[in-house]
């Protein structure tokens, strides 16, 4: 069996060409329309019988769809003089709902977190005043060193724990009552 060489068959070039013509026209058969969302739509198939001609950009064959033309001319001015509001697409109205809800979303995490961190303010405000009361008192105060074994508080680490509770009492509770 012998093999073909491109040489031998002239026929193919031009063949490929007229297939690559026809495809393109093929694939420029594109209806285009705006539907009733407002998204474009590209088909081989023309839009349905509810889309109105003035919504049909292109046509197979005729490039772009001419413009509509109204029988009232004073119409058409008085369209002209006075430009009405833009429409916002519906897509836009959708983005904008979703984002107003990301936006109320967001702050109400922010309210809840705050709520949080103000409740744990007021816990330890409460606690930080129960010890200096505690440490005012005069009672002899015990902790646990590391060893797990108890020690009796002397004065400056009594002193010491009472700054450190009115400093939490500062900044948790505000400021300090006058004495």
């Amino acid at each position: 069996m012998s093999q073909v060489t491109t040489s031998q068959l002239p026929w193919r070039a031009p063949l490929l060409t007229v297939l690559l013509l026809a495809c393109s026209s093929v694939a420029m058969a594109q209806w285009q329309w705006v539907d009733s969302t407002g998204r474009k739509v590209f088909s081989d198939t023309p839009p349905p019988a509810s889309i109105p001609d003035k919504s049909i950009l292109k046509k197979p064959g005729s490039g772009m769809a001419p413009p509509a033309v109204t029988a009232e001319p004073a119409a058409t001015a008085a369209a002209t003089a006075a430009p009405a509001a833009p429409q916002i697409p519906a897509r836009d109205t959708e983005l904008e709902a979703k984002k107003k809800q990301a936006e109320q979303a967001e702050e109400a995490r922010k309210k809840a977190e705050a709520e949080h961190v103000a409740k744990a303010r007021a816990d330890n405000c409460e606690r930080a005043r129960k010890a200096k009361i505690t440490m005012d008192s005069g009672v002899r105060l015990a902790t646990t060193n590391a060893k797990g074994e108890r020690e009796i508080m002397d004065d400056k680490a009594k002193a010491a724990e009472t700054q450190r509770m009115e400093g939490i009492i500062r900044n948790d509770c505000g400021p300090l009552p006058k004495q």
